[in-house]
């Protein structure tokens, strides 16, 4: 595929290592050509790359699978389960990464194949939790984009607005770990 094709959420291959493109940006220079910036994270090792394409030029697509699995629990590693033949699935908690703290018992999630082997998990873009943790908000403070911390029922901490208290029910963006807005 041509480096202009990649969006945010592309896998593409570099080095024999699948790459998950973060962030994208397509500079156009007054002269000469365009340039594609990604910031793109190597799926098998974890770490964040910012690379430079030309446009024109062409990267590997990866070959990937994705298959629903469902969450058990945690032992060493994440348990997971494939509904169709029930086989269990170990995933290390450096694959998952910073979603793993959102990861409840019996979610239905897409794990990742790169060669066979896990290498990611996608949990839904958002999801519902009861807030059982908040400092009380003060008067006043309804109105402004002022955050405080909150503990949710799965032991993550957010920053949700000053009006919300404890046993509200509220959405979280699993990618970035922000408030959306109350269920």
């Amino acid at each position: 595929m041509l480096a202009n094709e990649l969006k945010t959420g592309t896998i593409f291959k570099e080095d024999n290592s699948p790459y998950l493109v973060m962030k994208y940006e397509h500079i156009k220079s007054a002269r000469g050509g365009a340039n594609v910036k990604v910031k793109a994270r190597n799926l098998l090792t974890g770490q964040v790359l910012e690379k430079s394409y030309l446009a024109s030029a062409k990267v590997d697509d990866a070959d990937v699978m994705r298959k629903n699995a469902q969450y058990l629990y945690k032992e060493k590693d994440y348990v997971f389960m494939d509904p169709d033949t029930y086989e269990q699935i170990y995933i290390a908690e450096d694959i998952i990464g910073e979603p793993a703290r959102f990861l409840i018992e019996g979610i239905n999630v897409q794990v990742l194949y790169f060669e066979d082997r896990p290498v990611s998990v996608d949990l839904p873009i958002t999801m519902v939790f009861e807030i059982t943790y908040t400092e009380p908000g003060f008067r006043g403070n309804t109105v402004s984009t002022v955050f405080k911390d909150a503990t949710l029922a799965n032991g993550a901490i957010v920053k949700v607005p000053t009006f919300a208290k404890i046993g509200d029910k509220i959405k979280v963006d699993t990618r970035s770990g922000e408030y959306v807005s109350t269920a």
